[in-house]
């Protein structure tokens, strides 16, 4: 683009691309030409920069939803999502103030609904919201590792094999879904409620037998899902966290100490899966893979998160590979052996960079010696 066009024409030209180059996010910034997030890695795009706030407000003026501009304006911040007529994929929006300008961070969320083996994840994730019938599967990572996408395949295998009411609410509404055998009802803060805390106030009374929380980050919130998952419902939620223990960590955070025992006791009871997740950017420079750590509730875990003995948690997934689960570790040198990730790489994101040396040396040992012997002479 070597020269601005209008707010509009920018705007349309900008989204529009985002599919063909496979860009994950674009950052349009006062003062600065727009940015492509491209497989984890910031790309400039070939076009003057932005002249001033007024350019990039009049670049989203037509995007905003209706009547939430003042909110906008009172609370410098907004997030919402969008369609574009340049694009066939949907667009979660973060509207914000820096130094007096205005800023927007848009991710792209594509319009086809990602299945578990396009996201790459192992089968314990299937098998985990197939065989769930009430109870909380969490899924937990840090920002852009793909909770999103993930919580998405979930809901639409649910969709596939289920009759169920499904009820979601998310700030803002990402994945559009379809009815197959199921009724899904999506809700959007800021449009269809005000905050979490009040969609999930009255959310038991709408007949739901699944409920999808965008993101558990207050006590309200995660108070309301250990309740609705505790009454015999599948509540699916992410949590902002980069491990299985963290996430008890961060969850307790949410409530004054004298709540810990009754909030362990209902973790106890309602749990039934955390689900961690970190992107690695793979060997094929616009790929990305997840590396994986999986916690399923069982006697054992119920009794260690009841007795406050979280630091146990790793040992308890090492430990228990038979029933499903699976350490970090486990998964980066399920990517090393795969060959779609560097070992570089990998050792990068690693919990201990000696255990997954270890262990990539132990399956190469083994490998070795049993070449070894189907070679041998007989």
């Amino acid at each position: 683009m070597d020269k601005l066009l209008s707010p509009k024409e920018t705007m349309t030209k900008l989204l529009g691309s985002m599919s063909q180059l496979g860009a994950s996010d674009l950052h349009v910034k006062s003062g600065y030409a727009p940015y492509y997030r491209v497989a984890g890695h910031l790309r400039r795009v070939e076009m003057p920069s932005i002249p001033n706030s007024a350019f990039i407000e009049e670049m989203l003026a037509e995007m905003i939803p209706a009547g939430r501009r003042p909110e906008f304006d009172a609370r410098g911040s907004l997030d919402f999502s969008a369609a574009s007529t340049g694009s066939t994929d949907r667009f979660r929006v973060n509207l914000f103030r820096s130094m007096g300008d205005t800023h927007a961070a848009i991710r792209r969320v594509q319009s086809k609904i990602p299945t578990f083996e396009e996201l790459h994840l192992p089968p314990v994730y299937r098998d985990s919201i197939a065989s769930s019938l009430e109870g909380l599967i969490l899924v937990s990572g840090v920002t852009g590792s793909g909770k999103s996408s993930t919580l998405a395949a979930m809901l639409q295998h649910l969709n596939e094999i289920r009759s169920m009411h499904i009820i979601t609410v998310e700030d803002p509404v990402e994945y559009v879904f379809q009815p197959k055998k199921s009724i899904i009802s999506q809700r959007e803060i800021g449009i269809d409620m005000p905050d979490y805390a009040e969609a999930l106030r009255f959310v038991v009374r709408q007949d739901p037998d699944c409920i999808l929380i965008g993101e558990m980050r207050d006590k309200e919130t995660m108070l309301a899902a250990l309740q609705s998952a505790e009454t015999g419902h599948l509540v699916l939620g992410s949590i902002h966290c980069s491990d299985a223990q963290q996430t008890f960590s961060r969850i307790l955070e949410f409530f004054p100490r004298a709540e810990h025992a009754f909030i362990r006791a209902t973790l106890a009871n309602s749990l039934s899966a955390i689900l961690c997740q970190r992107l690695l950017p793979g060997i094929d420079s616009n790929s990305r893979f997840p590396a994986t750590e999986v916690l399923l509730n069982n006697a054992v875990v119920k009794d260690k998160i009841l007795h406050e003995q979280d630091e146990d948690i790793p040992a308890i997934i090492a430990q228990s590979r038979e029933e499903g689960m699976r350490t970090f570790t486990d998964s980066l040198c399920e990517l090393i052996e795969s060959e779609v990730v560097h070992y570089d790489t990998a050792m990068e994101h690693a919990p201990s960079r000696e255990a997954l040396s270890s262990m990539v040396k132990g399956i190469k040992t083994a490998s070795h010696s049993i070449l070894t012997r189907l070679r041998a002479p007989k």
